[in-house]
């Protein structure tokens, strides 16, 4: 069999978006995605579907494989044929054992490509407001492990010159070895009123930033309970954090925020919260599927012409007509002259993406405001209501009031989505801020995730955020006490609504 390739790529410091083109596409195309503790999920959700993904993670004390068990998994694979992303914090080369890495290919006979990565001691005080040169201050820099091979006898480092050489030394991986390094700087003849910082997490949502001198850095460290991984920075360009800091100046800094939206829903809302800081974690409590029997909505959709009024309640019941107007060869101009109704502006704006235009859109994004809008006296006049399964019957019984005929047929089936794990157990920690909903079935669906847990405990402490009043009435009826209520019944109203809060 033909060997396959290794891409030894870096990942970057944190923040997904700081990862290289190159290196997304090496993501994307492995067979293999061997990847380390600082590797971002939503990096892992870009690799294809059927990637096999080995963690070989390592944290202090705590090593799943050795680094000659991670070299012999990465040739087995490549030996095999396949195309092995070697996924790497930071940058390979610097501090990540890249360069074993490579050697150890290069004398099996494996073919490799290095992508370079963002390095996390440019970044991380990047992210933290504190640039490494500065011509008011220095213009000299250093990069040091802070975390030397343990087998070692001796120390490489040259602490006389380290000491006084450079403006900046950033220290990686120091944490555990602080005392001993500040020790060895103030013995060698750095200025004990230094300043000096470490950066927790840095380029992420929870940064924590722990600044002082390096006479008083290791106590305020410890007072702080500051754990790896994080970086040190010593030198005067510390003190320009209180002026040039930003990251964690966001809105939201710090707010870890669960989303319920469907899977394929959620990237909008969570890309928004991630913008103004917030961390956003992915539960998804509902999922969006066909209707189980598909013939009174394809009925529909061949008759569409026939009605007076297409309403459309959802970017969802949109998406399922579209898509099946597809499947049965035709297009939107099935519906004709019928006049069409949307509830919210996403929704409209899906509708006339499709090319349909749109004749009415309430003031408000519920049900019985669309009825608002219409005359008292519907008699004879034919409604198409492609909509959810679990819809609410007000909007229906509101037009059979009024005389119209109304043919209420299911276009999607709204189900319990996947969920996550990882979420659950934040929220048994108590480590979610906010909750945000979004539908009624959000609601229903989450707390039915909850299983046996004593879920009005557990949220207590945690902003309840909805996307409207029916939805806040669903998680009242819950026993839930909702913090926040959008006064525009759209994502982007939801987000305004928590950043108000």
């Amino acid at each position: 069999m033909t060997n396959g390739k290794v891409f030894l790529v870096g990942a970057g410091p944190g923040d997904p978006k700081l990862i290289t083109v190159k290196g997304l596409e090496a993501i994307k195309e492995a067979d293999v995605l061997v990847y380390d503790y600082l590797a971002s999920e939503q990096l892992l959700a870009k690799a294809s579907d059927d990637v096999e993904k080995i963690y070989v993670g390592k944290k202090a004390g705590n090593h799943t494989y050795t680094q000659e068990e991670i070299n012999n998994i990465i040739v087995k694979k490549t030996k095999n044929g396949k195309v092995v992303t070697r996924l790497k914090g930071g940058d390979p080369f610097i501090f990540g054992r890249g360069g074993e890495e490579a050697e150890y290919l290069q004398e099996n006979g494996v073919k490799f490509e290095i992508v370079p990565g963002i390095t996390s001691p440019i970044a991380v005080p990047a992210y933290a407001g504190i640039p490494l040169t500065h011509r008011d201050f220095n213009s000299s820099v250093s990069f040091v492990t802070g975390h030397e091979d343990p087998d070692k006898e001796e120390s490489s480092l040259d602490w006389e010159k380290l000491a006084t050489a450079t403006g900046t030394i950033v220290f990686l991986m120091g944490v555990g070895n602080l005392a001993k390094n500040v020790a060895k700087l103030k013995e060698h003849g750095r200025d004990p009123e230094t300043p000096a910082a470490l950066i927790r997490w840095g380029t992420k949502p929870e940064q924590e930033t722990v600044s002082g001198t390096l006479d008083n850095i290791v106590e305020r460290v410890e007072e702080a309970g500051l754990k790896p991984p994080a970086i040190t920075i010593v030198g005067e360009v510390v003190e320009l954090r209180d002026k040039l800091k930003w990251f964690d100046n966001k809105p939201l800094f710090g707010k870890r925020i669960l989303v319920t939206r469907s899977r394929t829903q959620a990237s909008s809302l969570s890309k928004k919260l991630y913008e103004l800081g917030g961390q956003p974690v992915e539960c998804p409590a509902i999922k969006i599927v066909p209707p189980k029997d598909l013939e009174p909505l394809d009925q529909a959709l061949m008759e569409a012409d026939e009605y007076d009024w297409a309403v459309f309640t959802s970017v969802n019941g949109v998406k399922s007509v579209v898509n099946r107007l597809k499947e049965l060869d035709r297009d939107v101009r099935a519906f004709g002259d019928a006049k069409i109704c949307a509830i919210g502006s996403k929704t409209a704006a899906e509708l006339e993406n499709w090319g349909l235009k749109v004749d009415y859109v309430p003031d408000k994004y519920v049900a019985e405001s669309i009825l608002a809008g219409l005359d008292n006296d519907l008699t004879g006049q034919k409604f198409l209501l492609p909509r959810s399964d679990i819809s609410r019957s007000a909007l229906p019984e509101g037009l059979k009031d009024r005389g119209a005929e109304v043919n209420n047929v299911t276009a999607y089936r709204t189900v319990t989505g996947e969920g996550n794990e990882e979420a659950l157990e934040l929220i048994d920690k108590g480590e979610v801020d906010i909750i945000t909903f979004t539908s009624s079935s959000t609601v229903r669906n989450f707390i039915k995730m909850l299983g046996d847990r004593d879920y009005n405990k557990l949220l207590a402490d945690v902003t309840i955020a909805c996307i409207g009043p029916i939805t806040a009435g669903t998680a009242e009826e819950f026993g839930l006490e909702v913090d926040i209520i959008a006064e525009e019944y759209t994502i982007d109203g939801l987000v305004e609504a928590v950043l108000n809060k």
